[in-house]
């Protein structure tokens, strides 16, 4: 006699149970749907984050490009001939290779000494949060960001020039000190993420804290440095209103007070503008490109503690 054949179902022990597929599939189709309206919504927050960067970008582009008299159309219409003239004319009318030197020594100048003087009181702050001394001197350093530059621009201006401070050296003075409430508030976060071990077991070893800091710290600081030095970068190039107020030879003006040449009293020329406007952002452009995965690297982890 043939034995009757078990169905899967009849073959399972009493005591387990079968768990269904159905509501298992349903759910991780639920998931998937779930997870394509976020990434939806996501791409559409940044293609409207890119276009409000891509467009003012290429219209400075093809303004640049025409010449005044194709100024009368559509400001998004592209030029019938190219125009390189405008781009001689930017360079000689705002003297672009001294207004480049001045810009780039006072941003090198004001890159350098934040990341040297900033990194080394946030290390102080970090490592010291435990006392009331340190911890008040932390929330005083970070509460100078809510205080806007107008407020103190004039005290700023008087003690400047009574100090002979009115120069490229004293204004990569102010950066480096202007810059310290945000730089703290980064650097002190990522050092805190750094374990206390490295530096204890080089104490043991009769290390210094400045060899410590020197050798240990600073290193793995890399990523916050890249991201500080690249705000610090972006600020001093492009900042207008301090160097206005503060520079007085007009021999040291920056590029966006060179810029300032083509606003007229009743007249600006915009195609000039907008190709010095493009000459002067290329150099930082180029930096950014080079260093924005450094940059992107230490807000992360800047951020997690």
């Amino acid at each position: 006699m043939t034995s009757p054949t078990l169905s899967p179902a009849s073959s399972t022990a009493p005591g387990s149970a079968t768990v269904p597929a159905t509501p298992v599939r349903r759910r991780r189709r639920g998931r998937d749907e779930e997870g394509r309206q976020v990434n939806w919504w996501l791409t559409a927050l940044l293609a409207v984050c890119a276009l409000t960067v891509l467009v003012p970008l290429y219209f400075t582009v093809v303004t640049a490009l025409k010449t005044p008299d194709q100024l009368g159309g559509s400001g998004f219409e592209l030029p019938t001939s190219v125009h390189l003239q405008n781009f001689a004319d930017a360079w000689n009318l705002t003297n672009f290779p001294r207004a480049l030197m001045n810009t780039a020594l006072i941003t090198v100048g004001a890159v350098l000494l934040t990341l040297a003087t900033n990194a080394m009181v946030a290390y102080a702050i970090a490592r010291n949060m435990h006392r009331r001394l340190f911890k008040g001197i932390y929330f005083y350093l970070v509460s100078a960001i809510f205080v806007p530059f107008p407020i103190i621009m004039l005290p700023v201006v008087k003690q400047t020039s009574l100090l002979g401070l009115d120069n490229q050296g004293g204004l990569i003075l102010l950066y480096t000190v202007f810059g310290l409430s945000t730089n703290t508030l980064f650097f002190t976060a990522f050092i805190r993420s750094i374990p206390v071990e490295l530096e204890e077991a080089a104490l043991l070893d009769g290390a210094s804290t400045w060899t410590v800091f020197t050798k240990i710290v600073f290193p793995l600081l890399s990523p916050m440095l890249a991201t500080v030095g690249i705000l610090t970068c972006v600020w001093a190039w492009n900042d207008f209103l301090l160097p206005l107020v503060v520079l007085s030879d007009p021999a040291a003006q920056t590029l966006p007070l060179a810029n300032y040449v083509f606003q007229g009293q009743f007249n600006t020329n915009y195609t000039a503008a907008f190709a010095s406007y493009l000459m002067a952002m290329a150099p930082l452009l180029l930096v950014y490109l080079f260093a924005q995965r450094w940059v992107i690297s230490g807000v992360m982890r800047g951020s997690i503690k």
